[in-house]
Formats: structure tokens, C-alpha cells, sequence
């Protein structure tokens, strides 16, 4: 009886050790990010509060070359729940959590198509420039989206040489009015509901100001002149008074005062795209796209906290409901000379 006692204790820090080692294996699988194949064309992610869904657009339809398809993921293992095909191709994403109502920008056709976020159904199709493509006529195409659920209006930027922002009424899709001359390729779009001010970005490198209440250009300051910059992105800290821009020429995340609109601050990370302020965790996530890399930075440090390698090229981003899970748009290299042979992702990542 001793001597089996004192094999007993003896074995006691091999058992721990080893049980240490297999739940730190455990832990490791579950926070480690999950990547789920989807479909080729993948672009922008929405997230349904109501639902607890994750929506994709898409620009790949088996039924219609012409249409796309949206798809309806589980956020826990990614699985596919719904296949919502639609008459044109989507790109861009929004919703409005209030009324639980998805928007989708149809690039190529220069139009935006609303879908219920509950049932999948397909409400309604908004043709934005009904102009015909010829050699001096390039109708423009949407790009970001963003809804408002306190007037349940949407923003979409209308890309050109001379941009746009349509103002759609999100419950007719009739177009409410046009606010012209928003810079060259103006792509990034953010709202501050409670301010009724909309930011836009350009390749002008400038911020553009729209009063939402008058639908018209309040300002427009061009940002840190004295480099080239190429701002794709922009996000709000709308507490904090911060507008965090993405660029795809600077290896950096430029901050800003929104009272102010001076540059406060500089995030040496590598050219980037994507850009999502998490008001939950006071975190920034950007998607680096030539580097196949997402930063987490500290919203408060300004200091990158974790680099996620991508399994491709990072592209969108959304999170869950509770803020903890942050889920990216994965797409495959390729061009049109030689398409990607696999299907686009998405993957999760566990905050």
C-alpha cells in the first residue's frame, strides 16, 4: 500500500501535466480561427442582430450568370443555412438592425436590391443610373452602403470620376435625392446618425461632410496634403470623436478628430482596405490585403494586440451582436486571365 502511494504521488505532476497540456490544446482549438469554403465571387458581410446570421454577397449565381447569391451562415460553425439568389449581382453589404432589412449594391448594374433579412425573400430592386454604357457614357457604380435605422434611409456611394451619394428610402427603395460631386472614386462611407453627418472618402485623398438633414456638402478637407493617399475605408468611433481611415498607398491607419478633422494619430500597419471600429472592446480591425494579414489594434494605444494570417486575401469585415466574434470575407487570387480555382471563404475570428 506505501509503495503504491508513493508511485501514486509520484505520477501526480506527470497526470497534471499532461491534463494541463491537453486543455491548453482544447483551448487552443476553440479560439483559433475557423475557415469556412462558401463560393467564388465572395465580397461584403452583414450580420443580422435579430436573426443571429451572418449574410454574404456574392457575384457568382448557378442559375443566372447575370444574378448573384446571397448566403445565410450559422456564426458558430459557418454552415450554410439559406441560398438567396438574386436577379443581379451583389457586392456591397449593408442592414438595418431595426428593421432587419438587407441592402445589397449590384455593381456591375449600377442598381441596389433590398432582401428580409427573416425570410430571404427579395423585396425590391432600385436602378441608381439607368444610363446605357457607351464609349463616353460610364454609368456609376455603387460601392458602400450604410443604413440608418432612426430614419430608415440608406447611403450608397455612386463611384466615378466625379462621384455620388444616393439617399434611398429603405422601406420603398425610392431614391429621395443625389448629392453630386463627391471626389474622385469616392469609395469609403460612414454615418453619425445622432450628428446627421455622413463622411466620405476619395482617391482625392479628401474628407467629405454631408449634412444628412439637408442631403447637401458641408465640408471638404483634404487630409495629411503632404503625402498621396488613397482612402478606401473610414470608421467611427462616434463617442470618441474618431474617424479612422483605411488607405491602399500608405503603410497606415490615419486617425482622426472628427471636430476637428486633424490627424491625431498614425497605426503603422501595412496598405489596407477594410477598417471596423468595435465600440464593445475599443478595437480597430483592418484587413490588409497585399499582405494577407488582419490587425487588431487597441482603439485606446493605438498598438496592434494580434495579427491574423488570412488563407487569401483579406477583404470585408462584421461582427457578431455581442462584439466578440469577428468574422472576414476571404478571397482567392486570381484575374480574369486566370480565375481562382477555389472558392472564396470566410473566417472566424474569436476576440
Amino acid at each position: 500500500m506505501k509503495a503504491n502511494n508513493k508511485m501514486s504521488w509520484a505520477l501526480r505532476p506527470l497526470l497534471l501535466a499532461t491534463s494541463l497540456i491537453a486543455s491548453s490544446a482544447v483551448v487552443a482549438a476553440e479560439t483559433a480561427p475557423l475557415n469556412q469554403a462558401i463560393s467564388k465571387g465572395a465580397y461584403e458581410l452583414a450580420f443580422s442582430n435579430s436573426n443571429n446570421a451572418l449574410f454574404l454577397a456574392t457575384a457568382r449565381n448557378s442559375s443566372n450568370e447575370k444574378g448573384g447569391t446571397v448566403y445565410r451562415l450559422d456564426p458558430q460553425d459557418l454552415a450554410v443555412k439559406q441560398t438567396i439568389n438574386t436577379d443581379l449581382k451583389t457586392f456591397g453589404a449593408t442592414i438595418n438592425q431595426k428593421t432587419n432589412v438587407l441592402y445589397f449594391g449590384n455593381t456591375v448594374n449600377s442598381a441596389l436590391t433590398a432582401v428580409d433579412a427573416s425570410s430571404g425573400k427579395v423585396l425590391n430592386t432600385l436602378v441608381l443610373d439607368g444610363r446605357k454604357r457607351g464609349e463616353d457614357v460610364r454609368p456609376l457604380q455603387p460601392r458602400q452602403l450604410v443604413a440608418d435605422p432612426a430614419t430608415d434611409r440608406v447611403y450608397i456611394t455612386g463611384l466615378g470620376p466625379q462621384s455620388v451619394v444616393w439617399v434611398v428610402d429603405g422601406k420603398t427603395l425610392q431614391l429621395i435625392s443625389t448629392v453630386p460631386n463627391t471626389g474622385k472614386m469616392a469609395t469609403g462611407l460612414a454615418l453619425d446618425a445622432a450628428a446627421q453627418k455622413l463622411y466620405v472618402t476619395n482617391a482625392d485623398g479628401e474628407l467629405v461632410t454631408i449634412n444628412t438633414r439637408l442631403n447637401a456638402i458641408e465640408k471638404r478637407q483634404k487630409i495629411d496634403a503632404g503625402n498621396d493617399h488613397f482612402f478606401l475605408n473610414i470608421t467611427l468611433d462616434t463617442q470618441g470623436h474618431r474617424a479612422f481611415l483605411s488607405d491602399s498607398k500608405q503603410p497606415q491607419v490615419l486617425v482622426l478628430d472628427t471636430r476637428t478633422q486633424q490627424v491625431i494619430q498614425r497605426i503603422d500597419v501595412p496598405e489596407s482596405l477594410a477598417v471596423l471600429f468595435n465600440a464593445e472592446r475599443d478595437e480597430l480591425y483592418v484587413t490588409h490585403r497585399k499582405a494577407g494579414e488582419i490587425s487588431i489594434i487597441d482603439a485606446s494605444s493605438y498598438k496592434v494586440k494580434r495579427t491574423v494570417k488570412a488563407p487569401g486575401l483579406p477583404n470585408s469585415l462584421a461582427l457578431s451582436a455581442d462584439g466578440n466574434t469577428l468574422f472576414v470575407s476571404i478571397k482567392q487570387p486570381g484575374s480574369r486571365k486566370e480565375p481562382p480555382k477555389n472558392p472564396d471563404s470566410v473566417l472566424k475570428i474569436a476576440l
